[in-house]
């Protein structure tokens, strides 16, 4: 679509990343129009030759950017590669602590000469006695607390997506963005920092509420007690659907719909805490009312019902949803020319969603564009290529 939403045209941003935590940033910065130049090494990233879980990352987290391959051990590479961080806005990294210090390309050194560069790097940790430790998200995951309530009792698992990853990205644009607004008053940029450990305890932030509150244990999702009676997965014939009762209110409509007279007759489950106490006694009824029916018929029932629910939907599925047609999926052209579908920013801007059709960088795509766009002359381009500086 021609007409997105480019809040960020004109903003340059340079990325050193690789994985998924790091490029979730500049894919975001790029979906809202800002110019994302990519720093491979020769040969690319190797996050595009990932296999299993991580071949998704690169073609969902790499879309609207330029690439340049650089050779950082290389004397030319290195130039090249503060000439960039002089041009830009923002620049993001994602590497392990002190690994592009070493370069030479820390904030330190590349503020003194862009004093208005905005410098995000996403860490395992933030500062304190953690800050050098390697973190993945599963890491994170385990440490703070996340792997803990999703998992039964005794058993820590993962969440299903990186989702401390992605989560910290967003957080790291948040500061960028928040940088680049306070650069508006005082003309200067400075160093952003998000992290994948402090964004997970950010995210269990609710459980640790609920200590302070009861003195009791948040206790892991699958063995909680809910707050609501009915907010559960229910097998039907043939797949399983999700419903949530969270209102009085709710519960009276929930009760008409499916003919449940002697549970709304009942004045004992009126309240909602009243239903949760009496879970053992409704949800067996409620359990084999919906088990008697198909999927699309307890979803016929619901829908525009204002009754929360959902099918239980899987990733594939998400191609054809026809909510997600309608301006959530954009084009993307992958390494090998064959045409997908991936999700664009779940943002609407001045009625404009985000996303267009992308095509994803080859390695170096833009080598000689973004060089020839510093005023390197073709001849000095010719040269770093020969010499393996550049590809």
């Amino acid at each position: 679509m021609n007409d997105a939403p480019t809040p960020l045209a004109g903003i340059r941003v340079v990325e050193f990343t690789h994985m998924v935590m790091g490029p979730a940033v500049g894919h975001i910065l790029a979906g809202l129009g800002a110019e994302v130049i990519r720093i491979e090494p020769i040969g690319g990233d190797q996050t595009r030759r990932l296999l299993g879980s991580g071949a998704g990352y690169f073609p969902m987290y790499n879309r609207g950017k330029q690439s340049i391959c650089l050779n950082l051990k290389s004397e030319e590479g290195l130039s090249i590669a503060r000439d960039l961080a002089a041009s830009a806005d923002v620049l993001v990294e994602n590497f392990r602590p002190g690994a592009l210090d070493r370069l030479g390309l820390d904030y330190e050194t590349l503020s003194a000469t862009n004093p208005r560069l905005i410098y995000c790097s996403e860490k395992g940790f933030l500062p304190g006695p953690y800050e050098d430790r390697t973190a993945l998200d599963e890491v994170a995951q385990m440490m703070g607390g996340l792997a803990y309530m999703t998992g039964p009792p005794g058993r820590p698992l993962r969440a299903g997506s990186s989702v401390i990853d992605v989560t910290g990205g967003m957080f790291g644009v948040i500061g960028i963005m928040a940088a680049l607004e306070e650069r508006h008053r005082t003309g200067r940029g400075q160093k952003v920092i998000a992290s994948l450990f402090e964004t997970t305890v950010y995210l269990v932030g609710q459980h640790m509420a609920q200590f302070a509150v009861t003195g009791k244990p948040a206790a892991p999702m699958p063995a909680r007690i809910s707050a609501w009676a009915i907010y559960d997965v229910f097998e039907t014939q043939d797949e399983p659907v999700f419903i949530g009762v969270v209102s009085d209110s709710l519960w009276e409509k929930f009760c008409a719909l499916f003919g449940l007279d002697e549970l709304w007759a009942d004045q004992s489950l009126r309240a909602n805490n009243q239903r949760v106490l009496a879970r053992d006694r409704i949800l067996p009824t409620i359990r084999a009312l919906i088990g008697g029916m198909t999927r699309a018929e307890v979803i016929a029932k619901l829908e525009g019902t204002g009754l929360p629910f959902a099918p239980i939907g899987k990733p594939e599925d998400m191609f054809d949803d026809p909510h997600l047609a309608d301006g959530g999926l954009e084009q993307v052209t992958l390494d090998d020319g064959r045409v997908t579908h991936l999700p664009t920013l779940p943002i609407q801007m001045d009625g404009k969603r985000a996303g267009s059709p992308t095509t994803l960088p080859a390695p170096g795509a833009g080598t000689r564009s973004i060089l020839a766009a510093l005023g390197y002359p073709d001849g000095q381009i010719a040269k770093l290529m020969e010499s393996g500086a550049v590809a």
